[in-house]
C-alpha cells in the first residue's frame, strides 16, 4: 500500500501544545513520520496548507453500542472527525443476551430493540463488532443496569449476595475479554434501587486491572453532592479511576453550582484519579422522565410510542392542545423520548473549560429526532466554543477530545500525532469548522472536516465519507497508569 503524505499542515498533536507545521506520512495503518514541512508539497501529497491536522477525535461518551453493528458506516461520527467511540455508558450496554426481555427496561431501550441484545456475553459482542467492521474504533464498557437485567428478576430492590456475585463474575469475564470498565446509571428507575454496597461489590472486579468506573450520577440535581460522594467512594473501593458522565447542573434550582461541583472533583482528584465528560449544549436528552417534568424546564418530545404524531413538538404545546397539565401529558405520551432544556450557558462554559473535562456527545443514534449533539458536538467545541467565543485555545479543545481521553481510557497508541501511533487522524479547516445540526434539523452534517483516517484508511475525503471502514473493537490490555 502506498504511503499517504499530508504536507505543510498545522499539526495539533493532542498534547495541548501549540501547533507546528509539518509533513505527516501515513503507512501500514500507523503514523510513519512527522517531519518539518518541506518548502512545497511533494508530488502526490495532500496539500495541507491552511488546514489543521489532529488526532482522530475520541467520543468519550456514546450510546453507539448496537449502531456500530447495525449501521457501521457511522456517518454521524465520521463527518465530525470522530475515529473512536466509547460505548456502554450510563449502565446500559449490549454485551448481554436480553432478547427474552420484552419490552426492554428503561433505559436499555435507548440502544435498540430486545432482539438486538442477542450476544451471550461480552466476548460474543466484541466478535460481532469485529465482524461488522465499523467505520470507527470502539471502546466498550459493561453496564450495571444490563447486568441487573441479566441476573435479577426485578429492579425494585437491591441485589442479593448471590446476584451480586453473578454480576461480578460476568464483569470479570468481560474485563478479561477486553472491556475497559464498568458503567452505572443510578439515576434511572431500574438501577436506582441498587445500594452503594451493591455497586461496590460488583466493582471489586476492577481492582488491579486498570479498568475504569464511569457513572451517570444518582442525581444531577439537588442531591448531586451526595451523588458525587457516592461515585468517589465506589471508585476508591474498587481502586479504579472515576469518570463522571455528562457532568451538569440540571434544573433551575441548581443553576450556578458548577463552581462548587468542580471544586469537589478537584479535591477528589487530589487523592484518587477523577475526571468527567461534558457535551457542549445546554439541553440534555433521554427517555421522558416524569421526575424531570417541571414548568421551568422546556421539554421537546423526540418520539412517543403512544402518540407518534407528537414527535418534535414541545411538551407545553401538547399539554395545552389536550387541555391537561404537563405531567398528565407526559404520562399519556409514555414511553417516549425527550430533550430537556435544563442548563445554563455559564455552567456549561465552566464545566467544559475545566482541565478535568473531556468531550463526549452522549448522542442517541436510535432516536428518530435526536438531540443535535449526535451530529455536531465536536465541530461545535472547535468552532463555537474555541474559535468564535474564545472559551479556550484550539489546542486545548483538541486535547479534550484526543490526548486526554486516550490517557484516561488507556489507549496507549492513540490520541496523539506521533510516529508509531495508530493513524487515526482528522484534517479540518479551523476557519470553517462548525456544527450545523439544530433541534429542528438535528441530523445535518457539520462543515469544515476535510479528511478522516481510521487505522490509516481514508474514511472521509474532501468532506465526504468514502464508504471505507477500518475500525475495530479496541481491547484493554495494560493497566492505566496516567
Amino acid at each position: 500500500m502506498m504511503a499517504t503524505v499530508i504536507a505543510g499542515v498545522d499539526v495539533y498533536d493532542g498534547s495541548g501544545g501549540a501547533a507546528f507545521r509539518a509533513d505527516v506520512e501515513i503507512g501500514d495503518g500507523i503514523i510513519a513520520r512527522v517531519a518539518a514541512a518541506a518548502a512545497s508539497p511533494p508530488p502526490g501529497a495532500i496539500d495541507g496548507r491552511g488546514l489543521a491536522l489532529a488526532p482522530g477525535f475520541i467520543d468519550a461518551h456514546t450510546h453507539d453500542d448496537l449502531v456500530v453493528i447495525a449501521a457501521p458506516a457511522m456517518t454521524a461520527k465520521v463527518t465530525q472527525g470522530v475515529t473512536t467511540v466509547v460505548v456502554g455508558n450510563c449502565g446500559i450496554s449490549a454485551g448481554s443476551d436480553l432478547s427474552a426481555h420484552a419490552p426492554l427496561p428503561d433505559p436499555l431501550v435507548l440502544l435498540g430493540g430486545a432482539d438486538e441484545f442477542r450476544y451471550s456475553d461480552f466476548a460474543a459482542y466484541a466478535q460481532a463488532v469485529d465482524t461488522a467492521v465499523p467505520a470507527t474504533n470502539v471502546v466498550a464498557l459493561i453496564g450495571h443496569t444490563a447486568l441487573r437485567a441479566r441476573h435479577m428478576d426485578g429492579f425494585d430492590r437491591d441485589a442479593s449476595d448471590d446476584e451480586r456475585a453473578a454480576m461480578r463474575r460476568e464483569l470479570e469475564d468481560g474485563l478479561a475479554a477486553g472491556a475497559f470498565g464498568l458503567s452505572s446509571g443510578l439515576a434511572y428507575a431500574n438501577a436506582n434501587a441498587a445500594s452503594t454496597a451493591e455497586v461496590m461489590a460488583i466493582a471489586e472486579a476492577l481492582r488491579g486491572t486498570g479498568a475504569l468506573y464511569c457513572t451517570h450520577l444518582r442525581s444531577e440535581a439537588a442531591a448531586i453532592v451526595p451523588a458525587l460522594d457516592e461515585a468517589f467512594a465506589i471508585g476508591r473501593h474498587a481502586c479504579a479511576r472515576v469518570i463522571v458522565s455528562h457532568l451538569k447542573c440540571a434544573g433551575a434550582p441548581q443553576y450556578g453550582r458548577s463552581g462548587e461541583i468542580l471544586a469537589m472533583l478537584e479535591d477528589a482528584d487530589a487523592h484518587h484519579p477523577v475526571g468527567c465528560d461534558c457535551y457542549p449544549y445546554t439541553a440534555s436528552s433521554s427517555t421522558l422522565d416524569l421526575k424531570q417534568v417541571v414548568p421551568e424546564t422546556p421539554i421537546r418530545i423526540t418520539w412517543s410510542d403512544a402518540e407518534p404524531a407528537q414527535a418534535g413538538r414541545m411538551l407545553a404545546d401538547i399539554a395545552a392542545d389536550w387541555g391537561v397539565d404537563l405531567r398528565a401529558a407526559a404520562t399519556r405520551l409514555q414511553p417516549a423520548g425527550a430533550v430537556y432544556h435544563c442548563m445554563t450557558d455559564s455552567d456549561v462554559d465552566r464545566i467544559l473549560a475545566h482541565p478535568l473535562t473531556m468531550v463526549g456527545s452522549d448522542g442517541l443514534p436510535c432516536d428518530p429526532r435526536p438531540h443535535p449533539r449526535l451530529w455536531g458536538s465536536f465541530p461545535r467545541v472547535l468552532g463555537h466554543y474555541a474559535r468564535d467565543r474564545g472559551l479556550f485555545p484550539l489546542a486545548t479543545a483538541i486535547r479534550k477530545m484526543t490526548g486526554l481521553p486516550a490517557d484516561r481510557f488507556g489507549l496507549h497508541d492513540r490520541g496523539y500525532v506521533r510516529a508509531g501511533f495508530a493513524a487515526d487522524l482528522v484534517l479540518f479547516d479551523p476557519a470553517r469548522i462548525a456544527d450545523r445540526a439544530t433541534y429542528d434539523e438535528p441530523t445535518t452534517a457539520a462543515d469544515g472536516v476535510v479528511g478522516v483516517w481510521v487505522n490509516g484508511v481514508a474514511t472521509l475525503a474532501l468532506g465526504r465519507p468514502t464508504g471505507a471502514r477500518a475500525g475495530r473493537l479496541l481491547r484493554r490490555a495494560n493497566p492505566i497508569t496516567q
